[in-house]
């Protein structure tokens, strides 16, 4: 073959993964062939040595995930943040580790221009700008404050948050409402549209819920409704259908006894039923309680914490307690939405991975087979993660059975140690924002964490396995 021949030929590419990143590059016009390969391990020698040695380790693993397993998750009230997260009037809370608005990302800038702009602190796009570069709005991660936010994570004081409590072990959680999907806030849109809806949200639909939350007879068990999803086809992360309804079915007899108006319990039930992801909202506080509930165990080495604010991905361990280990967020790989395409993308962004954290998620898409038409991939490329994610976790949690596997419990508790060992990194499925401000949402896909969290969080646990 000529030179001219070679440069004109298609790319011939080796893959190794889930057919989702093969299939990209087929379309594209290479040449691909799939091979089953595993990534070597990582880490120092010296620093796995030192953690697989401690003697602390496999009991300080067994009490998280006991801790874990055994959280539960009612509600029990919806509040403005404000009120329930103590913030300071000019606070806005985000979505993954601590980041200035010199590093934000497209979607988080657009995000806190639009609760910048919600808030009334800012008249215009531009003299809110000016606030935020000045620091005259202050940032804060959602998990500071015992919260979680899907995608940008904005929370700002006068948005409603579902309260939820472990009944168990006394742990309280926090999320905001779910707006629905497309042009909405935590896509980083800010426009007329998402404006408005969000003073309807803080005018109507929190007041409404607040009232039907605080007349039920008893609360609402949100765990339960989670663990009856993944019987139902949904994962938890990216498909909430069953959850949704379910949540409407408990929700409707308490809001259809609302005192207000007739107009604005129709409007309130719609909005719950047009909304697919309004579980999502529920289901990450559910995780949280969890996961906080093992947190400050000396010697364990389970993950508590992956979060992303759009510019890098931080993680947490139960053994480091609030420390975090951080690294480059990675531009997820899926479907996109009309005409966009990777090139509008924005690197992975969100505290939703606390889903896949508690072991559901991209951990349990075997239970939910048809997520793949969201986020791509093929069903063999669903059973096979949940398998794979067997390999990475401390325990199988049985309240979340998966029943195409035998009702086998999901793969829960990530052990930097296992993924270390075998180079596997978690699976997370999630939703694309746009990478320009303003935008919204692009897509769906699959993302995994960069490795140099769980080396960062390797070696500060096998640091203080040798001093302990």
């Amino acid at each position: 073959m000529s030179l001219g021949q070679l440069l004109s030929a298609p790319p011939a590419v080796v893959a190794a993964g889930v057919d989702v990143f093969s299939a990209s590059l087929r379309a594209q016009g290479a040449e691909v062939t799939d091979v089953d390969w595993r990534p070597p391990g990582f880490g120092d020698p010296a620093d796995l040595a030192a953690l697989v040695l401690d003697p602390r380790r496999a009991t300080a693993n067994r009490t998280a995930v006991e801790r874990v397993l055994a959280a539960g998750s009612v509600l029990t009230d919806v509040r403005p943040a404000r009120e329930v997260l103590r913030l300071a009037d000019r606070t806005i809370l985000h979505a993954g580790p601590p980041i200035d608005w010199a590093d934000a990302s497209g979607p988080l800038r657009g995000g806190l221009i639009g609760a910048t702009l919600f808030e009334g602190w800012a008249s215009t796009v531009e003299e809110a700008e000016r606030l935020l570069a000045a620091g005259e709005i202050a940032l804060d991660p959602c998990h500071h404050h015992s919260a979680v936010g899907p995608m940008a994570g904005i929370t700002s004081p006068s948005m409603w948050m579902w309260c939820l409590e472990d009944p168990v072990q006394g742990g309280k959680a926090y999320c905001n409402l779910n707006e629905g999907l497309g042009k909405v806030l935590r896509m980083g849109a800010f426009n007329e549209e998402v404006l408005t809806r969000l003073g309807w949200m803080r005018d109507v639909l929190g007041p409404v819920l607040a009232q039907a939350v605080r007349s039920m007879a008893e609360p609402l068990d949100v765990k339960a409704v989670l663990a009856q999803m993944l019987q139902m086809g949904d994962e938890g992360h990216n498909r909430n259908r069953a959850g949704s309804l379910m949540a409407l079915r408990e929700l409707s007899p308490a809001v259809v006894g609302v005192d207000a108006p007739s107009s604005d319990v129709a409007a309130v039930l719609r909005f719950i039923g047009g909304n697919e992801h309004f579980f999502l909202n529920l289901g990450m506080p559910t995780a949280k309680l969890a996961m906080d509930a093992a947190r400050d165990v000396p010697g364990s080495t389970m993950v508590t914490v992956m979060a992303r604010n759009g510019t890098e991905f931080g993680i947490q361990t139960a053994g480091t307690g609030d420390r975090w280990f951080t690294g480059p967020a990675q531009t997820p790989v899926g479907l996109f939405l009309g005409d966009y395409g990777p090139d509008d993308a924005n690197p992975d962004i969100g505290d939703s991975a606390i889903m896949e954290t508690y072991g559901v998620g991209g951990f349990s898409m075997a239970a939910a087979p048809a997520i793949v038409r969201f986020v791509g991939g093929t069903v063999p490329d669903a059973l096979a993660t949940t398998e794979r994610m067997y390999q990475l976790t401390l325990t199988e949690n049985p309240a979340m059975a998966i029943p195409i596997l035998g009702f086998r419990g999901s793969p829960t508790g990530i052990d930097v140690v296992s993924v270390a060992r075998t180079g596997w990194l978690p699976q997370i499925n999630t939703g694309m924002a746009g990478r320009v401000a303003g935008t919204g949402q692009v897509g769906a896909g699959l993302v995994q964490p960069p490795r140099e969290c769980f080396e960062q969080a390797l070696a500060a646990l096998a640091q203080e396995a040798r001093a302990a």
